[in-house]
C-alpha cells in the first residue's frame, strides 16, 4: 500500500486483483471462442461470420453485467449509403459525478493467408510454450478479452460502487481500413464521449515490461503504374534499345532508398526523441533477419522504427514466373507503402513521394498513381492525470515500471478520435509482445502478458471510479 492509499482503498484493489486471478480461465475460454470465428471484413471472405463475431462480443458484454445498452450497429462509409461492417457499443452512464472511460478493440482480425505456414490450424486456438496461437489470439481479440475481463472482475467486486461511466467499442473493419469509424463517431458521439479512452490495439517492450505507447507512425499507401509500351514486344528482338516497365520500375523504385537503405525522399522528416536499448541481436530474433543481412537504416534501431519514415514495396502486377516469357512488359503496378514520422502530415508526405518518383521517372516513363490512402501519426500528451493512473496501475499489474514506446505501425482512426473528441486523454495500450507476430502466419498470445494486462486494465477502471467529483 502507498502512502496516499487508505486501508478501504488497498482492500477493494487486492479484492479487483483475485477476482481477476479467478477471471482468467473463462477469460482464455472466451478468446478461444472468439478465434475460432473466421470474421475477416474484406468482401472476398463470408461476411456472415463478421456478423456472428458482432453477435458473440455483444454476448459477452451483456454478460458483464456492467451496461445499460448494449447494440450491434453499423454506419455508412463516408457519404455513400454503402454500410461498413458490424461494431458493437455498450454504454452505462457515469453516476455521481465520475468520470467516463471508452474501451476500443476490434473484432475483425486478418485473413490466414497459407495455411501450411501455420504449426496448427489458424482458427483453432491452441496452447504451447506459454502461448496461445490462432488469427485474432493477439490482434485484438484478446484487446476485446482484456476489456471483458477487467469490466468481470471490477463490477463483481465493486457491484453498486460501480459509479464509472463506461462505453465499450468494438469495430468491426480495423483491417479493412476502419472505412465506416469517421462517420460511427459522429452518428455516435454522445455514446462514445469520454474522459478518457483505452484503445487496446497496441504493444509492449516485451513480454515482461508493459507499455504505454505515446507515438504512432502516420502512413501513406497508394499504386503506382509505370508504362512504357502500348503493347509488349519481343524481348530478344528489341531488348537493348527499347526500356520495359519493369526495366524503369526497378530503376525508378531504387532511387527510394540511399546505400545504407534509408529514405532518400527528400521533403520526408524524422523525430528527434529518446528511444530505450535494444539490439541487433533483438531485431534479429524478432524478426527472424537472416545470418549476413544487415539491418538498414542510421542512428538507434528502435529510432529507425519509431521516429523516422520507411517506405516498402508490399505488391507488385508483373507476369509470374511460371507463366515468364521472352517479352517487353508494357505495364508494371506496386502498391508503395511509405510510414510517415510522428508529427508529419501525412499528406505532406505523400506529396513529397510523389514529386520525387515523378522527377525522376526514367526514360519518359509514364506514371499513375491511384488508390491513394492516408493517415497522420499521433503524439500523445502524457502530462494529464489519466496517463498517471495508467502507469501507476501498469507498474501494479505487471510488477514492472512500464515504458513509453513508440510504434512503427499506424493506428489512423486515433486521428478521427482526436478530431471528434478533443478533449478526451488517449492512451493506446495493448497485450501483444514483439513474438506474437500478428498478421502473420502462427499468431499467438503470451498468456502471463494477458493476464498481467488484465489485472491493469481492471486497477485502472477501478482508480478511475475513485476518483472523487471535486476532481
Amino acid at each position: 500500500m502507498t502512502s496516499s492509499e487508505s486501508p478501504a482503498t488497498a482492500t477493494t484493489e487486492s479484492a479487483v486483483s483475485e477476482a481477476v486471478e479467478l477471471g482468467i480461465p473463462a477469460a482464455l475460454s472466451d478468446l478461444g471462442a472468439l478465434v475460432r470465428i473466421p470474421g475477416i471484413a474484406w468482401p472476398a471472405f463470408d461476411q456472415t461470420q463478421l456478423e456472428r463475431s458482432a453477435d458473440a462480443v455483444a454476448d459477452l458484454a451483456r454478460g458483464t453485467g456492467v451496461f445499460d445498452d448494449v447494440k450491434v450497429l453499423r454506419a455508412h462509409v463516408d457519404d455513400t449509403e454503402e454500410f461498413g461492417q458490424p461494431a458493437v457499443l455498450a454504454t452505462r452512464a457515469a453516476r455521481n459525478g465520475r468520470p467516463t472511460i471508452l474501451l476500443y478493440a476490434h473484432h475483425d482480425v486478418q485473413p490466414p493467408g497459407d495455411d501450411a505456414l501455420w504449426e496448427t490450424p489458424p482458427f483453432e486456438p491452441t496452447v504451447r510454450d506459454g502461448r496461445l496461437y490462432g488469427r485474432g489470439a493477439a490482434d485484438d481479440k484478446a484487446g476485446i478479452m482484456a476489456h471483458i475481463a477487467a469490466l468481470r472482475a471490477v463490477g463483481e467486486t465493486l457491484g453498486d460502487d460501480l459509479d464509472l461511466g463506461i462505453a465499450l467499442f468494438i469495430e468491426g473493419e480495423e483491417e479493412y481500413g476502419s472505412r465506416s469509424f469517421a462517420r460511427f463517431l459522429s452518428d455516435n458521439a454522445d455514446a462514445l464521449r469520454a474522459d478518457a479512452i483505452v484503445v487496446a490495439d497496441s504493444g509492449n517492450l516485451d513480454d515482461k515490461t508493459p507499455g504505454l505507447t505515446v507515438s504512432l507512425r502516420g502512413n501513406a499507401r497508394f499504386t503506382l503504374r509505370v508504362r512504357t509500351l502500348e503493347h509488349a514486344s519481343h524481348s530478344g528482338m528489341f531488348g537493348g534499345a527499347v526500356p520495359d516497365a519493369m526495366m524503369a520500375a526497378v530503376t525508378l523504385l531504387a532511387t527510394l532508398w540511399d546505400a545504407d537503405g534509408a529514405v532518400a525522399v527528400e521533403g520526408m522528416t524524422s523525430r528527434s526523441a529518446d528511444t530505450p536499448p535494444y539490439s541487433e541481436e533483438t531485431l534479429r530474433e524478432e524478426t527472424g533477419l537472416l545470418p549476413g543481412v544487415s539491418p538498414v537504416g542510421r542512428d538507434s534501431i528502435l529510432g529507425r522504427i519509431w521516429n523516422s519514415p520507411s517506405i516498402t514495396i508490399t505488391g507488385i502486377d508483373a507476369t509470374s514466373v511460371e507463366a515468364a516469357s521472352n517479352t517487353l512488359l508494357p505495364e508494371v503496378g506496386v502498391v508503395i507503402s511509405a510510414r510517415v514520422a510522428p508529427g508529419q502530415d501525412a499528406k505532406d508526405a505523400y506529396a513529397a513521394i510523389e514529386r520525387h518518383l515523378r522527377a525522376r521517372a526514367p526514360f519518359g516513363a509514364e506514371l499513375t498513381f491511384t488508390d491513394v490512402d492516408l493517415g497522420d501519426g499521433f503524439l500523445v500528451d502524457t502530462s494529464g492525470w489519466a496517463v498517471e493512473l495508467t502507469r501507476g496501475a501498469m507498474a501494479d499489474g505487471y510488477g514492472v515500471d512500464p515504458v513509453d514506446l513508440g510504434v512503427g505501425g499506424s493506428i489512423p482512426f486515433i486521428a478521427d478520435l482526436v478530431r471528434e473528441f478533443p478533449g478526451a486523454q488517449i492512451l493506446v495500450t495493448g497485450v501483444e509482445d514483439p513474438h506474437s507476430r500478428a498478421h502473420s502466419p502462427n499468431e499467438s498470445l503470451h498468456l502471463q502478458t494477458f493476464r498481467n494486462a488484465v489485472r491493469t486494465e481492471a486497477l485502472l477502471l477501478t482508480r478511475m471510479n475513485a476518483r472523487a467529483a471535486a476532481s
